[in-house]
């Protein structure tokens, strides 16, 4: 069953930052831009699954801090020349909060 989740408040997450939450289908990586649009992706380069929230976030793309891939926050795919991609998960705005469209009854945040 896929129900929207409240996984913390956009006030958590610094502009061009990211958080780490835990599921029960794996760590999640959500996103902040400059422009306050909020993004989440699996938390795993599809290169060598280095931890995408600790990359540095630019426009709406993440560049993973291991090997300098670059992926799009808003497909998931890899840019440039890189080829493979992660999962995107569904993200909405409830005033400050910020809920997930995830398939479990609660997540931890890390």
């Amino acid at each position: 069953m896929n129900d929207w989740i409240e996984i913390g408040s956009i006030n958590d997450i610094p502009r061009r930052g990211a958080r780490c939450v835990k599921t029960p289908q794996g760590k999640i990586a959500v996103f902040r831009t400059m422009e306050d649009q909020i993004f989440a992706i699996d938390d795993h380069c599809p290169h060598k699954g280095g931890p995408l929230s600790q990359g540095i976030v630019h426009g709406a793309a993440v560049t993973c801090p291991l090997h300098n891939w670059v992926i799009s926050l808003e497909t998931g795919k890899a840019l440039g020349a890189d080829e493979g991609s992660v999962r995107t998960i569904a993200i909405k705005l409830d005033g400050d909060r910020i809920l997930a469209l995830l398939e479990l009854a609660a997540v931890a945040a890390e």
